[in-house]
Parts: C-alpha cells; sequence; structure tokens
C-alpha cells in the first residue's frame, strides 16, 4: 500500500491506494499513529483509490477516532468507491465518520468543526 500525503488550508490529506487489509492496514495504522502522536488537528483521507476495505482497516480508522478524542482530532473521509462505502453503512461507520464525496466538501466539514 502507498499513501500519499499533503496539506491544504491546514488540513493534512492522506491518499491511501490499493486494499486497506490485514496487510496492508499496518501501513496505514503507522500513518495514522504518527498523525495522532503529532497531534494533527484534521485529516481529510482521499479513499477513491482504495478499491477494498476490511475489518482490519476499519479498526484502525476507529483507533485514530479513539486516539484523536483527547485533543479534539477530526478525520473526514472522500471519495470511497461504492463497494467501500457499503461496508462502511453496512458496519454503520458512517455514523462515526464524515463521508463526504468530494474534497471540497471533506475540507469544509473539518474547517466548519
Amino acid at each position: 500500500m502507498v499513501i500519499n500525503k499533503s496539506e491544504e488550508n491546514g488540513i493534512r490529506i492522506i491518499q491511501p491506494e490499493g486494499e486497506i487489509d490485514l496487510h496492508a492496514s499496518p501501513v496505514l495504522r503507522a500513518e495514522l499513529q504518527s498523525l495522532a502522536q503529532a497531534r494533527v488537528p484534521a485529516v481529510a483521507a482521499d479513499f477513491s483509490a482504495v478499491k477494498y476495505i476490511d475489518s482490519s482497516g476499519l479498526a484502525t480508522l476507529v483507533e485514530f477516532v479513539r486516539d484523536t478524542k483527547a485533543f479534539g482530532g477530526r478525520i473526514a473521509l472522500y471519495g470511497l468507491q461504492p463497494k467501500v462505502r457499503m461496508v462502511f453503512e453496512l458496519v454503520r461507520l458512517n455514523e462515526l465518520f464524515t463521508i463526504t464525496d468530494s474534497k471540497e466538501s471533506a475540507l469544509a466539514a473539518l474547517a466548519a468543526a
């Protein structure tokens, strides 16, 4: 798994590519733990290049929410493929995460919070 990184208007943007499964989720976990330890207040995650996510990937994202709660960290996901979005909806994580269709919407949601 490759994770591209950038920043826009003070919001960190990560762009994982490929499948987020048991073998790849440690890469995402390391990146998110680094952001949490640095107390990055807002992260937008571009999931447009993620074709699949399993429970280990979901757990990694939930851990990030838990790890950043103390300092008010926020994450918004955008660009989810239909199959990936369905996984979030099936386990009702769409209620925990801000999920938008576009980068602009995700950045606006993070800026407003």
